[in-house]
């Protein structure tokens, strides 16, 4: 599918790792930008469903412009129950106040590093990432003021120094995420969120959890199928 490209918009990059939050700010960055998307595949679990998502998406929202990037150190260290197939994923209600287990050690850091070198060869000036501090699991890597050291690292490590990681969603409730995806018409229906499975989501997972809670707190149902409902 060919890209919708405007006459007169800058180009921007976007994160897209084909769930609800990354597929809302694809959503946002394509109503303002030319936009490229970047997926970043790292031995996750569900790492063929996210990359079926994520092209479904830029299908949908005439995203042509892909990248799609392969990172093997993150499976090589391991240290989380999304890398390593010893550490299993725990069920929502067993996350504590500690930062969980599905915690991948600094991944957004190799996410952006690709991003912004990929937005200095394409001439971008944005990178948009879907983070959310509010309503996350607690990881560090989601805190507004890691992006705004990470700015400062680009700004400096970058030839023209003017590319910018912008986070629209980092101070939201995930039930105002899915309002504003209805609002901007992004196709949820296609996103996957599922720490652990590829067929249906679990809907046991912290992700499955905060996921399902955001669109009943919004008033809306999810579209996409859950195993626990399925068996209830």
């Amino acid at each position: 599918m060919a890209d919708r490209i405007s006459p007169g918009k800058s180009r921007a990059v976007v994160l897209l790792s084909g769930g609800m939050d990354s597929c809302v700010c694809a959503a946002l960055a394509e109503r303002d930008y030319n936009v490229a998307a970047v997926h970043i595949s790292y031995g996750q679990r569900t790492e063929d469903r996210e990359r079926r998502a994520f092209l479904a998406i830029c299908d949908r929202l005439a995203i042509g412009d892909r990248l799609l990037v392969r990172n093997e150190a993150l499976k090589t260290i391991g240290g989380s129950a999304l890398t390593d197939p010893n550490i299993g994923v725990p069920e929502s209600h067993a996350v504590g106040s500690d930062i969980p287990v599905t915690y991948v050690p600094f991944r957004n850091a190799h996410f952006l590093s690709v991003a912004a070198s990929w937005a200095e060869v394409i001439g971008a000036e944005k990178i948009y990432i879907g983070a959310v501090e509010q309503d996350s699991s607690g990881y560090p890597d989601c805190r507004a003021a890691y992006y705004r050291a990470f700015n400062e690292a680009i700004r400096l490590g970058t030839k023209a120094g003017r590319i910018e990681i912008v986070t629209p969603l980092i101070a939201m409730r995930k039930s105002e995420i899915v309002r504003l995806g209805l609002e901007l018409n992004a196709p949820f229906d296609l996103t996957w969120s599922c720490y652990s499975r590829e067929d249906s989501a679990c809907g046991l997972c912290d992700s499955c959890a905060l996921r399902l809670c955001a669109f009943r707190d919004a008033g809306f149902s999810d579209p996409i199928p859950y195993a626990a409902l399925q068996d209830v």
